[in-house]
Formats: structure tokens, sequence, C-alpha cells
């Protein structure tokens, strides 16, 4: 079993050394570049898209029937909810370049992402139904300008400073969407990443943690909670590496290879 197992990984070894073209790509940064090509290139990923944004539409015209004294809201993520930042994850995948927030604060400042597909069109819909729209992002206070210039270039609603609600000493959203909930009945929240959502997911828990919260939760999956697939990063990533930002390529490399389920 152990051979079987060692010839099924430096399969997999080779496999991700091949498709980085001899540039010596981490597993991790391979794995990237196949995940920005999948967001860009694939029309399952549109699709997943839409029917996030569709089930959304569905959830708001349901809320709008039965809408209490409180004026509406939803509140969503922005980054690989609303805005297309694979461009930018792909650069670093190919240059082999874990995460550093001088490539992508100069990346957001130019405000260039795309939109993900559905999301501006609901998000436009929702306005015009009388649905308050506030953006909650754990981008920094200094990547404002450039946030706004992207929202603005698409025209979405209440792109502004009372409706973008940026990172400040916390990355959790909890007291930001507590904000939201003193003057507003917050009836969808959209992310790519589970501390979108609750409450529950912040103070980095372990994988077991967060799928035995996901089960706890899974009723507003599909009601309340609107989720876009990120294959690209996010705490799935963080749990993986118990929240260690300090481990090198190779050692993510190692821990990716002992959690792999291969076959036999």
């Amino acid at each position: 079993m152990k051979l079987k197992l060692s010839l099924s990984i430096a399969v997999l070894c080779l496999t991700a050394n091949a498709f980085a073209q001899d540039k010596s790509l981490s597993t991790v940064n391979a794995g990237k570049a196949w995940a920005a090509i999948y967001q860009q290139r694939s029309a399952e990923y549109k699709a997943l898209c839409f029917q996030a944004y569709n089930i959304a539409k569905f959830r708001l015209d349901e809320a709008i029937k039965h809408k209490g004294k409180k004026p509406l809201a939803l509140v969503t993520d922005i980054d690989e909810t609303l805005l297309d930042n694979s461009p930018e994850g792909a650069r670093a995948a190919l240059a082999n370049q874990d995460f550093n927030t001088k490539d992508w604060k100069t990346w957001t400042a130019k405000g260039i992402a795309d939109t993900v597909s559905g999301a501006a069109a609901f998000f436009k819909y929702a306005a015009k139904k009388g649905v308050t729209v506030f953006y909650i992002t754990n981008r920094d206070q200094d990547e404002r300008d450039g946030t706004l210039k992207n929202l603005k270039t698409f025209n979405l609603p209440f792109a502004d400073d009372a409706h973008l609600l940026l990172k400040s000493g916390t990355s959790s959203k909890e007291a930001r969407r507590q904000m939201v909930l003193a003057k507003y009945n917050i009836v969808l929240l959209c992310g790519d990443n589970l501390p979108d959502f609750d409450l529950l997911y912040d103070n980095k828990p372990t994988e077991e943690a967060r799928m035995a919260t996901t089960e706890k939760l899974k009723a507003e999956f599909g009601k309340k909670f609107i989720v876009i697939p990120n294959p690209s990063y996010g705490d799935f990533e963080g749990a993986l590496f118990k929240f260690n930002y300090k481990l090198t390529p190779a050692q993510k490399d190692s821990v990716i290879m002992a959690k792999l389920k291969v076959s036999q």
C-alpha cells in the first residue's frame, strides 16, 4: 500500500511540474494557476455563478413580499464574489509568489477587475427593488479609492463611502454586519469565504470545526447565504495549513500530499 501511495504522489508531483512548464512552480502555485484558468475559461464556473445569483434573485423576491418594518438590505463581499481578481492570482502563481500585500494593493489600486458573472445584474436589480446594498470587504482602508473606482466602472449601486465597509482593525466582519443590522433587515449575504456569513467561522477554526459549523448551518445555504465558488484562496487554505502563513512552498506541498485522498 505504501508503494502505491508513493507512486500516486509521484505522479501528482510530475503532473504539477509538467503544468508548470519547467518553471519549477510549487504544487500550491501550480494549483492556483489551474484554479485561475478554471475561473477565467470554464463555462461551468460561469454557470455556477449564474446559478448562485439566480437563487439570490428568487430569495430576494420572496423577502420583498414579506417585508417588515425595517428597510431591507443585502450584504456582499467583494473579492471573488463581485469582482474577479483571477488575473492577479495568475500573475502571482506563474511568478511562483506567495500572496503579498504590496502586489495585491498595486492590483486593487488600478480598479480594473472585471465582475463575476451575474453579480452586477443582481445588485442592480436589488437596488431597483428598493433594497440597500452594503459592500463588506477585508480590503484595507488605503484601498478605498481603487475599490470605489472599480465599483463605479460598472455603475454598481451604492458605490460610496457610506456603503463600502472596509477592514478596520480586525478581519472579522461581524461588527460591520451588526452595524447594518442596527438599521436594516439583512435578507441575504453573498460571499465566497464562509466568514462572510457567520461569526461561527471566525477565530481560525480547524478544518473539522469548519465542517461541523457548515453542517449546523446547512439550511441557510441557498436560503440566506449565497456562496460563490472560489477555488484559488480563502480560509479553506488557511485551515489546511493551520493558519501558519510562514510555511515555505515545500512545507505547504508536504501538507497537501499528506492530506490528499489518493485512490489505491
